[in-house]
């Protein structure tokens, strides 16, 4: 930092903190969704990142298709968003209903068998689109960026899924804590069979959640897009990391969830520019792991009844 005058020093913490809001807007989407599945039914999802690559490669199809109409290559992505969820959300419910539901209160085959399910899918995209990763045809609104002094230049597409990770949010916690379906999924989480016993479908309320947790990773695979171009183990890169943010933040908490992603996402982001890549991710499990071992529930538990 030496070499640096604090006018410079100022450039670089806001533009690699901009950038680190960038990776925190794709980190959360996918926390978002692990956490409402691990939180739910404490399935440990390993095929998670390949949900995102879902939402991502229908994001690369709609671009090419409605991307190719006259006047459509502006828009097609307020198309994309929808479909990418609605993809990954039948697929996960799909895979609920054949795979997970014989899975549940069984940790370990979970996660076998997830990640067996992470490798066929992923083989699954090389036969389908190639090993050779895809970029979706970027629209001119997103383009560019936005520069408030002559150093700091923020791209516009970095502010887009930063507003696109809001909206989901607010989403996710109206659903969570407003709707009727919340209410549901909020008492199965706290006592399972008290639920069943007062009429609750909790057999339902888990397919319906694992499925949800699945669309909003396929959301993360459309934002995923606009900054990155998609290959087949794209997801793999961010699975590790959004299982940190879960366990960091603790398992089933929506604030927690925000709080741990935001505060790993600026970490790695401003160590990266200062300790490279490599060194940026060993201090910051080096830290969150000194974290947990303080506070093994995480920066915000959630008191639930098993």
């Amino acid at each position: 930092m030496s070499g640096f005058s604090s006018q410079e020093l100022l450039a670089i913490f806001a533009m690699q903190g901009f950038a680190g809001v960038s990776f925190f807007s794709v980190l959360l989407l996918m926390a978002l969704g692990l956490a409402i599945i691990y939180g739910q039914m404490r399935v440990i999802n390993m095929a998670h990142g390949e949900f995102m690559v879902i939402g991502a490669y229908a994001t690369y199809l709609c671009s090419i298709t409605l991307g190719a109409l006259p006047g459509m290559t502006d828009y097609y992505l307020f198309f994309a968003i929808p479909i990418a969820f609605g993809s990954a959300f039948l697929v996960g419910y799909i895979v609920e209903l054949t795979l997970i539901r014989h899975l549940y209160h069984r940790p370990l085959d979970t996660l076998l068998a997830t990640w067996g399910l992470a490798l066929i899918m992923q083989q699954g995209f090389r036969s389908a689109f190639g090993a050779r990763e895809v970029s979706v045809l970027v629209p001119d609104w997103l383009r560019g960026s936005y520069r408030p002094t002559m150093m700091i230049d923020i791209p516009l597409n970095g502010i887009a899924i930063l507003v696109l990770t809001l909206l989901v949010t607010l989403g996710v916690w109206w659903f969570l804590y407003r709707s009727r379906w919340g209410l549901r999924v909020r008492c199965t989480t706290a006592n399972r069979d008290m639920s069943g016993a007062v009429g609750i479908n909790t057999k339902r309320v888990d397919r319906v959640t694992f499925a949800l947790g699945c669309g909003i990773a396929g959301i993360a695979g459309a934002a995923f897009t606009t900054i990155s171009s998609t290959g087949p183990t794209s997801g793999s890169l961010y699975i590790v990391d959004t299982f940190l943010v879960v366990v960091f933040g603790g398992a089933g908490s929506l604030v927690g969830t925000i709080a741990s992603a935001f505060s790993i996402a600026q970490a790695q982001s401003l160590m990266e520019f200062f300790l490279g890549s490599s060194m940026a991710k060993v201090l910051t499990l080096l830290t969150v792991i000194g974290i947990l071992l303080l506070r093994p529930e995480g920066l915000i538990a959630s008191k639930v009844r098993r």
